[in-house]
Formats: structure tokens, C-alpha cells, sequence
């Protein structure tokens, strides 16, 4: 199983970090847009606990695949949980923390995942997976200096 941490300062408050990662539909923003990602469910305001959110995704060479978590896990303000039900993974648990700090938030990804398969995931994991997973989380800690509600002053 592989493990990927990142820590990213927000300069904003909690409530405004918080606010915006808890809006499912915000998760377009900061997805890249080669992934070819659309959330294909419902979607209402604020997740909850037992929230399924169903997407299209492609991932890669432009093949298209069904990717379906759930939000598992909400403490208010401080963190939450989600969990690949089905999709492209064996395993993927990523906990998204918030942590109010002097002039801001940290927020820490911490992603657990696999891609199972045996050999054939050990490959396909070292070849491509990986660094896949690696651009996901750093597209998304550039795209959030961009974004109007994460820009100082």
C-alpha cells in the first residue's frame, strides 16, 4: 500500500477552508483537467456522513471508468473522509484535515491507496500510477493559490 502526505497553508480562515473543501461540487476546481473528471450524482451543498459521489473519470489514455466514494468520516471544521467504493483502486482513503494556524489553515492530505492486482498492480503502479497520483495532488496545491477565495489580502 502506498502512502502520500501533503501539507498545504491556506491563508484564510477555517470557516472559508472548510466551507470550500465540504462543497462537493468544488471538487471540479481542483481536479486536472486532462482526468476528464464529472460528477455524474446529485449533489447537495454541504457533504455529509454516508454521502455517495458518483463520477466519470479518465484517468488515462482517455479510457473512461466509474469512480464512486463515500464521504465516511465528518468532524465540523476539522476533518473528514473519503473512500473509494468503486473505481480503479483496491484501496484509496483519503483523510483531508484542517488546522487553524497563526494567519491561517494547514490543511494535510494524507492518502492511503492500492491499486491491487498483484503483479500486474505492482507494474502498473510503478510505471504510471504513482506519478499519476503525485500530478492529481500537485495540480491541486497550485490550482488552490488560484482560486479567489485561497489568494492573500
Amino acid at each position: 500500500m502506498k502512502r502520500l502526505v501533503q501539507e498545504q497553508f491556506l491563508p484564510v480562515s477555517l470557516e472559508t477552508a472548510w466551507n470550500y473543501f465540504a462543497t462537493p461540487k468544488n471538487l471540479n476546481d481542483i481536479t486536472p483537467k486532462d482526468m476528464v473528471f464529472k460528477i455524474v450524482s446529485e449533489l447537495p451543498e454541504k457533504m455529509y456522513e454516508g454521502m455517495f459521489i458518483q463520477y466519470k473519470i479518465k484517468p488515462m489514455l482517455n479510457i473512461e471508468l466509474n469512480w464512486c466514494t463515500e464521504i465516511t468520516h465528518i468532524v465540523e471544521g476539522q476533518f473528514f473522509v473519503d473512500e473509494q467504493r468503486q473505481g480503479p483502486y483496491n484501496i484509496w482513503h483519503h483523510e483531508h484535515h484542517f488546522k487553524s494556524v497563526e494567519g491561517g489553515v494547514l490543511m494535510t492530505d494524507i492518502l492511503h491507496y492500492d491499486v491491487g492486482m498483484s503483479f500486474l498492480g505492482w507494474i502498473a503502479s510503478k510505471l504510471f500510477v504513482d506519478k499519476k497520483v503525485e500530478q492529481i495532488f500537485e495540480f491541486r496545491r497550485l490550482e488552490l493559490t488560484n482560486i479567489p477565495v485561497f489568494k492573500k489580502g
